[in-house]
């Protein structure tokens, strides 16, 4: 099996079976923000897109490329598809032009011909990309390939089970907004950004250790910025605090708890992988590359200039009502919501800076008001500040999913009091009539489930699953004194009340070894 590095979470699968291109991105994404690292744009795409099969992990832009996808991936090729719970994915595809599709069921292995096998596992909380994530399992001829990118699975056991894996390609980057686009003080933003950048790794870690894989790939990141006003997210400027570490990172740090099977894929990197071992050949060098990342970085931002200019000047739309638009958007959304908007519990406000840099006007989401209006002077929760182009351009085009846009760019500052809301953001995901519902009925079932397994962590008795997305405890939970941090996405449970330290909600059961567990709600102790 041939795995060729293109940039980024993207690759191409060659087997003698045939070849499957997965996430090519190449395009800037999130209003000119982020950009592939190591640059991929100088590839040659003609031919690396004439492939037999085409997979994407989720529709994040830095996955799904929708102008690299048409100008040059063969729409002979057959798309693999997850099985996401609406049918936007194949609804963007086939307005590309692509019309062969295989939806592989859930976590079934699917034999392609000639020998090739493929597994799809989709991930669909409503907090999972934009409705979904994805990775892709394949086999051929007894060599073995997990292409996580940067989706997080709550075990990786389903993959395992299919036998030993040789080849394991995942995520160890940041892909957020959090905490650099918070209000803070600088000291805050750097003790919080050491904390999460210490998180991913140590979530990689753990799905390394679970697989057991011959071989690890870090990929699916970091993106690069290149607009002047976001250079300083770049990890060149020995920030401790700085959540995109880069491939270079990666290996000193996974050697640090023994990790010596990394492979690094620059773009044009080819790595030939058997059930014995595995060869890499590069363009250049990867220390020489990594050691001069700042004149690459330089290098691209000039050549790039010209390309976030021409973004930049497609963003006004003066003719664009912001307020009128977005209660003709929003409000339908809100009188139907009942679980995100009860989740949100307050109004969240916009300001936005006109284009002279200075006025500003306030508008609100009003959840318990079931309203968009003028800001009253009332205390909100949530702020966000940021330029109003970037509004009229998500209404202008008709933008289903501000957070895969407007907050994944970076280019808002944000301010709230009180713990992180996964609803604020789950709502901005679902401004459509179809991911509302969806959403809705996702949130419906999971606070109808019940969850009666527990399993003893420390001096503690607590619920197997994680409240939040129903990670394994087993796996990911870990408890300090008297808390209990999961690590699969870094929340943080008091144990003696249950309540949950990172986010609103999220209760979890837990009482102390030496206690009687508390009878269930509801029904009377005797």
């Amino acid at each position: 099996m041939r795995v060729t590095g293109t940039g980024h979470a993207s690759m191409r699968i060659d087997t003698a079976a045939g070849s499957i291109l997965c996430d090519p991105w190449v395009n800037p994404a999130y209003f000119a923000s982020w950009f592939p690292f190591p640059d991929n744009s100088l590839l040659d795409w003609e031919s690396l897109g004439q492939v037999d099969y085409l997979y994407v992990s989720h529709l994040h832009r830095d996955h799904f490329d929708a102008k690299h996808l048409r100008d040059f991936v063969s729409k002979d090729a057959t798309v693999l598809l997850p099985e996401f719970p609406t049918s936007e994915m194949e609804d963007e595809f086939r307005a590309l032009g692509f019309t062969k599709f295989l939806k592989a069921p859930n976590e079934q292995v699917v034999e392609l011909p000639r020998g090739l096998k493929i597994m799809i596992q989709a991930l669909t909380s409503p907090t999972d990309g934009p409705i979904g994530d994805s990775s892709l399992w394949v086999e051929y001829d007894g060599v073995r390939l997990l292409n996580q990118n940067d989706a997080r699975p709550t075990d990786l056991s389903v993959f395992a089970d299919l036998g030993h894996v040789h080849a394991h390609l995942l995520q160890f980057s940041g892909a957020i907004w959090y905490p650099m686009v918070y209000e803070l003080p600088q000291a805050a933003k750097t003790a919080f950004g050491k904390q999460k950048r210490d998180r991913q790794f140590d979530r990689t870690w753990r799905y390394i250790d679970d697989l057991k894989a011959d071989h690890v790939f870090p990929i699916a990141g970091p993106p690069c910025f290149l607009d002047d006003a976001l250079w300083q997210f770049n990890d060149i400027h020995g920030d401790e605090g700085n959540i995109f570490p880069d491939q270079s990172v990666f290996l000193s740090e996974y050697a640090k708890v023994g990790g010596t099977n990394g492979i690094v894929l620059l773009p044009g990197s080819v790595t030939e992988v058997t059930t014995e071992g595995a060869t890499t050949t590069h363009p250049v060098p990867v220390d020489e590359f990594f050691a001069n990342k700042v004149a690459h970085l330089e290098e691209m931002r000039e050549r790039k200039r010209p390309v976030i200019e021409a973004e930049k000047a497609s963003w006004r739309h003066p003719e664009v009502d912001v307020l009128g638009q977005m209660k003709q958007r929003i409000e339908p959304l809100l009188e139907e919501s009942i679980y995100l908007a009860k989740g949100v519990g307050g109004p969240v406000r916009f300001d936005l800076v006109g284009y002279d840099g200075e006025s500003v006007e306030s508008i609100v989401v009003d959840f318990p008001g079931k309203e968009v209006r003028p800001y009253a002077d009332e205390k909100v929760r949530y702020r966000f500040r940021t330029e109003r182009a970037l509004i009229e351009h998500l209404l202008f085009i008709d933008e289903v999913d501000w957070v895969n846009s407007l907050f994944l760019s970076c280019r808002f500052s944000a301010a709230r009091i009180g713990q992180y809301n996964e609803f604020v953001y789950a709502f901005f995901k679902c401004l459509s009539e179809e991911r509302l519902q969806y959403a809705e009925g996702w949130y419906d079932e999971h606070e109808r489930s019940t969850d009666a397994e527990d399993i003893t962590l420390g001096d503690w008795v607590v619920q197997r699953r994680c409240p939040h997305l129903k990670a394994d405890l087993t796996r990911f939970g870990i408890v300090e004194g008297d808390q209990l941090t999961c690590q699969l996405h870094g929340w943080r449970f008091d144990l003696p009340s249950g309540r949950c330290l990172t986010s609103v909600g999220h209760k979890v059961r837990a009482h102390r070894v030496d206690a009687e567990a508390p009878a269930p709600a509801g029904e009377a102790v005797i």
